[in-house]
């Protein structure tokens, strides 16, 4: 698998699979995110990717440093700053995402994404608006992997317009039922405001009603 550079070192992503072996002693909610949880909805490659994400909640996180003991755990704390990440210390809200490697001489293999939460509902870092329970965040793949349920994925890739968002969405918006095309157009217009999904998900709308 090629490495790819940055100012900290390479990035070697885990196959999904390696990644669903370390986390699969969790006794906490989690889900694969990102691009692998877009393939996992849409059953195909969609994309090459960079890295591999991981979404737990922000409740969570000393549960999921504690699964990887050995591991190295940098904490991207913004602007710009990429720190260790100290054995039981709780991040700070706006840290939300960790980087993850074996060791110091190995590429980084994992990145670990924190969300929040309030009561049994997720709520999103975006919006505090936008929530929904726990229960509803996540399908688990035939194969018995957790990955966060797409529209709750593409609402996040929304934010930025990247080509690779635009080609998760487009290979996406096949597979949506309804009541997700209807979750994600509320969650986009609360959030974004005027998006080009809008226009794209009210089609799709009117194809599904023309059946």
């Amino acid at each position: 698998m090629a490495t790819t550079q940055t100012p900290w070192g390479g990035w070697e992503p885990a196959p999904l699979a390696e990644v669903v072996s370390l986390f699969s002693g969790l006794r906490v909610p989690w889900w694969v995110a990102g691009g692998h949880a877009i393939e996992l909805a849409v059953g195909r490659s969609v994309r090459e990717h960079g890295d591999i994400d991981v979404l737990v909640l922000r409740r969570d996180q000393l549960a999921a440093q504690q699964a990887l003991p050995d591991w190295e755990w940098w904490a991207a704390d913004p602007p710009g700053t990429l720190r260790p990440w100290q054995p039981e210390e709780t991040l700070p809200p706006h840290v939300q995402d960790i980087w993850c490697r074996p060791a110091s001489d190995e590429p980084w293999r994992v990145q670990l994404m924190l969300d929040e939460s309030a009561d049994s509902d997720w709520v999103s870092h975006r919006n505090t608006r936008i929530r929904r329970p726990i229960t509803t965040l996540g399908r688990t793949s035939a194969e018995g992997t957790p990955y966060l349920t797409p529209e709750v994925q593409l609402f996040y890739k929304a934010s930025g317009l990247r080509q690779k968002g635009q080609t998760d969405f487009t290979a996406t918006l096949p597979h949506l039922t309804a009541e997700q095309r209807q979750w994600l157009r509320a969650a986009i217009a609360e959030t974004y405001g005027a998006h080009p999904w809008l226009g794209q998900l009210d089609h799709a709308d009117q194809v599904a009603t023309n059946r």
